[in-house]
């Protein structure tokens, strides 16, 4: 710290320590105004610029360095000099004391905050940018909330100081003219209607404020559309994946009247080129890799004959079987409107939909839900597109298995289909541009994952980049980059799985001026609006994470806060989210991993227990395998997260996933009985590693003395002797560290 700083933080702990010393808050009580009533006031009326001046120079102080009494003096501002002065002086007082904790606050702390939380920081200062003053403006509005709080936080993000000084000034008006009303009435030492109005007022001004504030900024982005009289419909969704058909079953399960508009498949990806389809592929390729290890069960000899185009009609069939669930007949007797088009939101209140014979609807509605869903990124390598590659969209549709495939990515969906393709006898050549595949865990599973992959045969490039894509003769070709040498990869075909993109373009967004992130998703709030309150976003097109279950977990908050957030609105949770990697060994996770808690300095402890030590997975032939908790350095094992690498991790995570929702933990995971033998037991060893390594090197000495005089072999003065080693806090069994700082 440069000496200023340290000079002016001198400064501050110097005053603070005069104010406790001294009892200087004595002076800045109602207690002693009613002692010195009559000299003060006798002092205002004989030298009235004087006592204005030495009260907005203690105001402007006590305001500026955060020191307690801020209220109080407010309330003595309006009993010393009156309603129409006192607002005046506590008003610039106030607003010129919040500035200066403001730069104070810049001045000694952003810089560091910046070092350890520049990431987090980057994020609001975007917001701050973006609608600080507004958000500012409302926090004055509201008196109850700290405003020493508001001074020193936003003095670490990037809001110019002249913004700060206008929006602050504005913004305590009103609160300031309340309170010094109320000092006015404390100076007559009565109670009255008037004071006590005034406090009513106090009580009830932050709910009017937040009202007035929401209608304000509604306005303001509603000012060019014109509202209809009356709405056809109460929402209307775009989009039936898992967020839009939740969406629509919660309206309708209401008795809204709710349009489901859908332009290709009930379903989204998640039925059609998703979730079902890659897991019915991943069953066959399982069966086909048990079939090749037969000899491990004590079978002698097992083989398989397969058809490549037969297995992909089984997973239409799959398909075709868990369609009646999204189907459109079901939704219509539910009470939702299916209709197939395309639509396109041409205002906030009304959506128009194009059906397939060119013929176009207009609905009216009170609320709209954008689902429409993400899409397989094909990034710009040169001679890729030209190549026509297979997405996680389009590998569906082909009956000839490739010889040899090129799978480009090593994130889940790279790293299912190539385990897939390779157990079906495809040889695959995974390339991934990063230093491991499924860079988002904790490298010991990459690890485990990696191996199995080469172990059946999987080319694993890591570390590679792909340059370029050559088509010569029949045989398409893939120049990859590692360490400045390329490399040619031939191949039948190329399976691009560098990632999905939300669907933003193309139904209106642009036209409303509805904001995307950098992200490239729908931009939206807390409670999944848009800038428009009556849009809402969920699923894939909104973020942050693009999986099935988070797209329905976010529409009820869109169709609960849609039709009912005039009452009371919901801000979206995603404090617990478990997703899985469904190659072969699973990986599963929820909550924080170790790399995220060392990251961001968060204390912590890792708890391990590997699956190969487990009668079951032993039994099965899946002795392989990790459990990895991160817990909190307390008495109850608190969970902040959990991977599981393993045969069924995606069910065992459910455990974790349960424990962290109700803010259990391993302790509790302890005390539960697990079934023998079955794979949750992985989950109730790991807590016993974690309750083990709490134990420490004191308790297990009074143990070994209790013991030793229950048999007759000590004394009980050994028993009493050893109380004395309670002090030593060394763990008795070797375990993993604490992490983070304490």
């Amino acid at each position: 710290m440069k000496l200023g700083k340290i000079a002016f933080v001198v400064v501050i702990v110097a005053l603070f320590a005069a104010a406790f010393a001294f009892d200087l808050r004595q002076y800045l009580s109602l207690e002693y105004f009613s002692v010195q009533r009559a000299a003060i006031e006798a002092y205002r009326e004989s030298h009235p610029l004087q006592a204005g001046a030495i009260y907005f120079a203690i105001y402007v102080l006590v305001a500026g360095f955060s020191l307690p009494g801020a209220a109080v003096i407010t309330l003595l501002g309006g009993a010393i000099f009156g309603l129409l002065w006192g607002a005046i002086i506590v008003s610039f007082a106030s607003t010129i004391g919040a500035t200066i904790a403001f730069l104070s606050s810049r001045y000694l702390l952003r810089d560091w905050v910046q070092s350890r939380f520049g990431d987090k920081l980057k994020t609001i200062d975007e917001g701050v940018e973006r609608e600080g003053a507004f958000y500012l403006f409302a926090l004055r509005l509201v008196p109850a909330f700290p405003f020493v709080a508001i001074n020193l936080l936003m003095g670490l993000t990037k809001m110019p100081t002249r913004t700060y000084f206008w929006v602050s000034q504005v913004g305590m008006l009103a609160g300031t003219i309340v309170y010094v009303y109320a000092g006015t009435q404390l100076g007559q030492f009565k109670l009255s209607w008037g004071l006590a109005l005034a406090f009513v007022v106090l009580g009830i001004f932050p709910l009017v404020a937040k009202k007035v504030l929401d209608a304000l900024k509604a306005r303001k982005v509603y000012a060019k559309w014109p509202r209809p009289a009356r709405f056809d419909r109460n929402m209307v969704v775009i989009g039936a994946g898992s967020a839009g058909l939740v969406s629509a079953y919660i309206a309708a399960a209401v008795k809204a009247k709710v349009t489901l508009i859908e332009r290709h498949k009930m379903g989204g990806d998640c039925l059609n080129t998703g979730c079902v389809p890659s897991k019915a592929l991943i069953r066959t390729a399982k069966l086909l890799s048990h079939v090749k290890r037969s000899q491990e069960w004590g079978v002698r000899a097992a083989s398989a004959d397969f058809d490549f185009a037969e297995v992909m009609e089984r997973v239409q069939r799959v398909v075709r079987e868990i369609e009646p669930h999204d189907s459109v007949e079901r939704y219509s007797g539910l009470g939702v409107e299916c209709v197939q088009a395309s639509a396109r939101i041409t205002s906030p209140w009304s959506v128009e939909a194009t059906l397939a014979d060119g013929s176009k609807r207009t609905f009216t509605t009170k609320n709209i839900v954008i689902a429409a869903g993400a899409a397989p990124f094909v990034p710009p390598i040169p001679g890729l597109r030209e190549s026509k590659p297979l997405t996680s969209d389009t590998v569906w549709d082909i009956r000839v298995q490739p010889r040899r495939l090129v799978v480009l990515g090593g994130g889940p969906i790279g790293c299912e289909l190539a385990q897939a393709f390779a157990r079906l006898g495809t040889k695959v050549t995974q390339v991934e541009m990063l230093p491991r595949i499924m860079i988002r865990e904790d490298p010991e599973f990459s690890a485990l994952v990696t191996k199995r992959f080469r172990a059946e045969g999987i080319d694993v490039l890591t570390g590679h980049k792909a340059k370029e894509v050559r088509g010569e003769g029949g045989t398409k070709v893939v120049v990859v980059e590692h360490d400045g040498h390329d490399k040619r990869i031939e191949c039948d075909e190329i399976l691009c799985a560098v990632g999905r993109v939300a669907n933003t373009s193309g139904y209106g967004l642009e036209e409303l001026g509805i904001p995307t992130t950098k992200q490239k998703t729908v931009e939206v709030n807390e409670f999944l609006e848009t800038i428009y309150p009556n849009i809402f976003a969920c699923g894939d097109v909104a973020g942050p994470y693009q999986f099935t279950h988070t797209a329905s977990h976010m529409a009820w908050y869109c169709a609960v806060n849609g039709l009912f957030g005039r009452f009371k609105k919901f801000r979206v949770d995603y404090s617990v989210v478990p997703w899985a990697t469904f190659t072969d060994p699973e990986v599963a996770r929820v909550g924080l991993n170790e790399t995220e808690a060392r990251e961001k300095k968060i204390p912590h402890r890792v708890v391990t227990y590997g699956i190969d030590d487990l009668d079951r997975a032993i039994a099965d032939g899946e002795a392989e395998g990790l459990v990895k908790v991160i817990v909190k350095p307390d008495k109850h094992g608190t969970i902040l997260g959990a991977t599981i690498c393993g045969e069924h991790a995606d069910d065992l995570i459910a455990e974790f996933v349960l424990a962290m929702k109700y803010r259990g933990g391993l302790d509790r995971i302890l005390g539960t009985i697990h079934a023998y033998p079955t794979l949750p037991e992985a989950s109730k060893y790991a807590a016993g590693n974690w309750k083990r390594s709490t134990v420490t090197q004191g308790q297990m000495a009074v143990a070994k003395a209790f013991n030793d005089w229950t048999r007759g072999e000590a004394g009980f003065g050994a028993v009493v002797g050893k109380l004395f080693s309670l002090s030593d806090k060394r763990p008795y069994y070797e375990v993993a560290p604490d992490h983070g700082d304490d």
